[in-house]
């Protein structure tokens, strides 16, 4: 039987393996599933890790503006 995504927004910060550069995801998936997810978007030679942050009811409303369906996942850095 296939495991539900859940809906959870989970964070996931990117980091090249190569230098300094470093990206904010956010996936609606359990944490675990999140660093599948990510990782799946970026080419080889990344590392990801969870981000563990409370957010505040306003930036909850701001996600739920993304529309994102279970198992998505979008970049939120530039």
């Amino acid at each position: 039987m296939a495991e539900s995504f859940g809906g959870e927004f989970t964070f996931v910060e990117l980091t090249a393996d190569d230098g300094p550069k470093k990206e904010l995801w956010v996936a609606l998936a359990k944490p675990n599933q999140a660093l599948t997810l990510t990782l799946s978007q970026v080419p080889e030679g990344w590392t990801a890790e969870i981000v563990n942050d409370r957010l505040t009811t306003g930036q909850l409303n701001a996600l739920s503006n993304l529309k994102l369906k279970p198992g998505e996942v979008r970049k939120l850095t530039k």
